[in-house]
């Protein structure tokens, strides 16, 4: 997991992760598990889908705590599911139509300030602290709903490499060559495999 520390911070912020000096965490781990599992199907090639036991190894998240992930993603339309041998899990849409906000909606929706929670009788609507602290939270909202899952996979300066800086280095190689993951030209045992229709 990258911490804040660890992104370049060229108009970037920290959106996922915790930052190991501050102890910040922005968002859930449920929604970083979906944003890695989400960058990774981005990133293979079209119509190839991987089964969440390869999801699982190649991102570092929890088989069991993905099997729930990945339910909620294909109830929100953001992944297909195939059953079979030949089955797996593809995006449903090209990663450049997928917002954040629309992944973090499906599996942890961001929570709005609703009632001032000082319970003050004079604060029937929110005071003005709980009222710029909602205001924040919805252009926090907002930058996800700008940000597609196709910009997880660029890392900042450089152009579309297929690797997500969310995820852990597939191999020490970074190339395949370890066996458990999609390199250039190769598979790993598990996936990707082509979807069939």
């Amino acid at each position: 997991m990258l911490g804040c520390s660890e992104i370049p911070t060229d108009n970037r912020v920290c959106l996922i992760g915790n930052d190991a000096a501050s102890g910040a965490q922005m968002i859930s781990l449920t929604i970083e598990y979906a944003l890695r599992a989400l960058a990774h199907l981005a990133s293979l090639p079209p119509d190839a889908g991987m089964n969440s036991e390869s999801i699982a190894r190649v991102t570092g998240v929890p088989k069991g705590y993905l099997s729930k992930i990945m339910r909620d993603l294909v109830l929100a339309r953001l992944v297909n599911s195939q059953r079979g041998p030949n089955g797996g899990f593809t995006i449903s849409r090209a990663p450049g139509e997928i917002s954040v906000l629309e992944v973090v909606n499906a599996v942890d929706p961001i929570k709005r300030i609703t009632k001032c929670p000082l319970d003050r009788p004079d604060h029937a609507n929110l005071c003005p602290l709980h009222r710029r602290l909602d205001d924040a939270i919805a252009l926090i909202e907002a930058r996800f709903a700008e940000t597609t899952v196709a910009e997880l996979l660029d890392a900042p300066g450089e152009s579309s490499s297929g690797a997500s800086p969310f995820l852990p280095a597939p191999c020490a190689e970074k190339n395949g060559s370890c066996g458990d993951c999609p390199g250039p030209g190769r598979a790993g045992p598990d996936g990707p495999t082509a979807k069939q229709s």
